[in-house]
């Protein structure tokens, strides 16, 4: 139970969040992680840099401060196959980045890697079956080297071949087919990529091993068109959060729920740099997570429409 609060996750369930989201420095991530009371981190830039270019001599203070701090590490978000590169780029950055990230998550006490699965070209060079073909022979080939380094890919809803459709995420798992790669389900990323996260969700269940929290809505632009989206508190937004964990629940997910507030960082739009209150935000953000899920009953049954 967190400080404070009075309100325990769900059976089974555990909170984290994506340190850098609270705080460029390692040190703030932990004070905002500690002040809610939680024993668990997700990873992923420090000091703004990603964990797999930090020096080794960089590395090794930040496992000391984590043990120090008592905190697991429940994931790496990597770059692999993000939004940063496309199909069509070079390959070997993402199995350099595996292999380096392989042994850190050892040293970390974690088996879980984010990945994505490959924007198209940005010129548009590719059909869809092409760029389908491509990113599946690529992905086979990385679940294969992190199932003999024994780590666990997993996959987001985000950009991507497979990021948006969950009939082309079940594919691409059937057709790795390696208990090395798995799923990541975002709760948030639907309004931004243009589907509804709670259908896709309904889709992908059974290969879910760990979610993230973010929440947003879309504010009214000029005329009546959809405008800018803004993210907002979990439950505050049209993402349906309550109801996407209320099902992982229904369906007997055990993990962590990890947020990801987005409400000043956001890497994919080069805002990197957290608010001056970043820690105060981030621990605003868990403390109303905590109270949603105390709403939460596995018993109840999620909703159809």
């Amino acid at each position: 139970m967190s400080p404070d609060t009075g309100h325990p996750p769900p059976p089974g369930i555990r909170f984290a969040g994506i340190g850098d989201e609270a705080a460029p420095a390692l040190g703030e991530q932990i004070r905002a992680h500690q002040e809610l009371g939680w024993s668990a981190i997700e990873l992923r830039n420090i000091d703004g840099t990603s964990l797999a270019d930090l020096d080794d001599a960089a590395f090794d203070r930040a496992a000391a401060a984590l043990r120090e701090a008592d905190l697991e590490v429940v994931c790496v978000d990597s770059r692999i196959a993000n939004w940063a590169r496309p199909i069509t780029g070079d390959f070997a950055l993402d199995l350099t980045e595996l292999e380096r990230l392989a042994p850190r998550c050892a040293a970390l006490g974690t088996r879980y890697i984010r990945v994505m699965s490959y924007p198209d070209d940005p010129e548009g060079g590719l059909d869809e079956e092409e760029w389908g073909r491509r990113v599946r022979h690529r992905m086979k080939q990385l679940a294969e080297r992190a199932e003999d380094a024994g780590v666990v890919l997993l996959h987001e809803n985000c950009a991507g071949w497979a990021g948006s459709d969950a009939a082309r995420a079940r594919r691409l798992l059937e057709e790795v087919d390696s208990p090395a790669l798995r799923l990541v389900f975002d709760t948030g990323n639907g309004l931004a990529y243009g589907y509804e996260a709670y259908d896709m969700l309904t889709g992908l269940l059974p290969w879910v091993e760990h979610v993230q929290i973010k929440d947003a809505r879309r504010e009214a632009g000029a005329a009546g068109e959809g405008g800018e989206i803004v993210y907002t508190l979990p439950g505050d937004g049209v993402c349906r959060v309550a109801d996407c964990l209320r099902l992982v629940l229904d369906n007997g997910y055990t993990g962590f729920w990890s947020i990801e507030p987005h409400l000043f960082v956001r890497p994919h739009e080069g805002r990197a740099d957290a608010a001056p209150d970043g820690v105060a935000q981030f621990v605003r953000y868990g403390r109303q997570l905590e109270a949603l899920a105390a709403g939460l009953t596995a018993a109840a049954p999620a909703p159809t429409h």
